[in-house]
């Protein structure tokens, strides 16, 4: 018998009110008693019993706390909910975390005035004449002075740096001599992909908008971070996620990231520095040679390479150039991706699409199902993002074919658009979630984090069930709607099921992965509209506490290194008051829809960590 499975039977529930094995085992490194466990699949429990990284037992808190031996550590939970580890299935982690300690963030902030003030407060420690950047994660909508900044709020906030800042994929905003230091003024190529927007009296007013490849390819004109920022940005971000009970996260690469971006990464896995588990796949690095470079990369990178921590999984977002972002592929553009799929089929290579809109999706699935008529895909399970206004017969083609559909609430900051551009009718069917698990198509949750969306999975999960916008505007009819359950499930095990991980890990469940989140609310019971702002209290990782605050701070097993907190002290690497600054990096990103948060906030700049207030 596989020895994961063997293990299993070390311990098992007897009874109502014990919890004993049925040989003598050892006794486990961790209990959990008191809570409240959302098991999928079984009785309602109170706690549970960790060894070695795995789920050893689920009970009620007398029958676990018998299993106790010495040494175990022993977690009273206080009565507080118990969720299966959250995984986001498409979110760029790998590439926010390369510059995530150098930028600004505006997720989460409720006013226009503390977004400047961020900016202001991040020009007191950068040096005289660098960048203040804001890559995206925000939408003037959440302002409650529903407006973007001006070229003007940003001189005076910095007046003595440069500043960019992007709104999703759509536009950039940049300081008076912004242009000039990057090098498009007065440049002919760049007048012919971005449009200058001017005022009323035709004055340009900073914005520059653009296609997606357009804005991506002014980022990459800023400044590159050190290895030592990638390598700070990646742990941060990751501890962030971790403060939102994010255990896991498929990565799919896509714009502004190569190949050796991915160095990071690895270096921090190797150091065992890792904080969540990371599935990622690449993009095609370069058009017209997409199958070349595959080849060429994944010589010594088979499918499922890595551990339980990192692995490969696969290519995409971006497989073939000519259908990326692109609703008109021309029939050769079809025919290369056609000859990517056979080798990636005979390569036993999963596969991940980026495709935004419904009506132009023949073109993508019409390739696919070509492929799968020679060689049946569904076992390499391939998935497409996005698509919110999928139509049944779409999903119906997902479904016949065994490829999944991960979505995420684009519509959360982009709803109101989509409203004005389809109306009414069409917004309440968007994105179709509950027909399509009537359909049982394997569907993941996640965010797209972080340029396009804050990477919160509680406000993805609120939007989930109320559909509703950042501005409070319904959309999604309550037919769509899926029950909280559903949507927790959509965001744990449906997200696992895409790197072959449902049965590993995504559930509170003898023999998984012992990946969970101590929430500060009751998912299960707290008012929808406040479930956006819930937070992780503690949050474990195979069985090692990645992430504590509150009550439970005191248990953190991940050292903290290279941080400063404030501008104004330094405290020693790894100190204890180091070790709780950061870990209120929970609070970033945790909003309520009413914008009155009461809690502390982390502005992380330039490496620096800024304890601020939220109004």
């Amino acid at each position: 018998m596989h020895a994961c499975v063997a293990a299993v039977f070390l311990f098992a529930l007897v009874g109502t009110g014990t919890a004993r094995s049925q040989v003598q085992a050892p006794a486990p490194d961790t209990i959990l008693v008191n809570g409240k466990l959302v098991v999928y699949d079984g009785a309602p429990a109170q706690a549970l019993a960790v060894r070695d990284g795995r789920i050893a037992a689920i009970g009620d808190s007398s029958g676990i706390r018998a299993l106790a031996g010495p040494s175990t550590r022993v977690i009273d939970l206080g009565g507080r909910t118990v969720i299966p580890g959250l995984i986001d299935s498409h979110i760029h982690a790998i590439r926010a975390g390369l510059s995530y300690t150098t930028e600004v963030h505006w997720s989460g902030v409720r006013t226009l005035k503390e977004a400047l003030d961020r900016i202001r407060a991040a020009a007191r420690t950068a040096p005289q004449g660098s960048w203040l950047v804001v890559a995206g994660g925000w939408t003037d909508r959440q302002f409650r002075e529903d407006r973007p900044p001006t070229q003007a709020e940003l001189a005076a906030a910095a007046p003595d740096h440069h500043v960019y800042i992007q709104l999703l994929y759509i536009k950039v905003l940049l300081d008076a001599g912004g242009a000039g230091a990057l090098g498009i003024a007065r440049n002919s190529e760049w007048a012919a992909r971005l449009t200058v927007e001017r005022d009323k009296d035709g004055k340009p007013t900073g914005w520059l908008s653009g296609d997606n490849r357009a804005i991506s390819d002014l980022y990459n004109l800023l400044p590159r971070p050190t290895l030592a920022q990638k390598l700070e940005g990646t742990r941060a971000f990751f501890r962030a996620l971790n403060a939102m009970g994010i255990t896991g996260v498929s990565d799919p690469g896509g714009y502004n990231i190569e190949i050796p971006d991915y160095q990071p990464l690895f270096q921090v896995w190797r150091e065992h520095g890792l904080t969540l588990r990371v599935r990622y796949s690449l993009s095609a690095p370069r058009r017209d040679r997409e199958l070349e470079d595959f080849k060429e990369l994944t010589q010594v990178l088979p499918m499922g390479f890595g551990d339980d921590w990192l692995r490969f999984n696969g290519i995409g977002e971006n497989v073939t150039w000519g259908l990326y972002n692109n609703d008109n592929p021309s029939d050769a553009q079809k025919e290369q991706l056609y000859e990517v799929l056979r080798w990636a089929v005979s390569r036993g290579m999963t596969a991940t699409f980026h495709w935004h809109n419904d009506r132009p999706v023949n073109h993508l699935l019409d390739v696919l199902a070509r492929v799968n008529a020679e060689t049946p895909i569904a076992k390499l399970r391939w998935s497409v993002a996005h698509l919110n206004d999928a139509s049944p017969e779409t999903l119906k083609r997902l479904k016949a074919m065994g490829v999944g559909w991960l979505v995420q609430n684009a519509f959360y900051f982009r709803g109101e658009a989509f409203l004005g551009q389809r109306g009414a009718d069409a917004a309440r069917l968007v994105p179709p979630l509950a027909s399509a698990l009537r359909l049982k198509l394997p569907v993941g949750g996640g965010t797209d984090a972080h340029r396009v969306m804050a990477p919160n999975p509680f406000v993805s999960l609120q939007w989930m069930l109320d559909g509703k916008t950042i501005s409070g505007v319904a959309m999604r009819a309550p037919p769509e709607l899926p029950t909280r359950i559903e949507a927790l499930r959509l965001y744990t095990q449906g997200s696992a099921w895409f790197s072959f991980e449902e049965n590993a890990r995504g559930a509170l469940a003898v023999g998984q992965l012992a990946d969970l989140a101590v929430l500060s609310r009751d998912y299960l019971s707290v008012p929808i509209e406040k479930i956006g702002g819930t937070i992780s209290l503690l949050t474990m990782v195979g069985g090692r506490i990645v992430y504590a605050d509150g009550p439970y701070a005191v248990l953190e097993e991940t050292p903290i290194s290279r941080l400063v907190l404030d501008s104004s002290s330094r405290w020693p690497t790894g100190s204890k008051r180091s070790q709780e600054g950061f870990g209120r990096l929970r609070r970033l990103f945790a909003f309520d829809n009413d914008g009155s948060p009461d809690h502390l906030t982390i502005l992380t700049t330039h490496g620096k960590v800024t304890v601020s207030k939220i109004f």
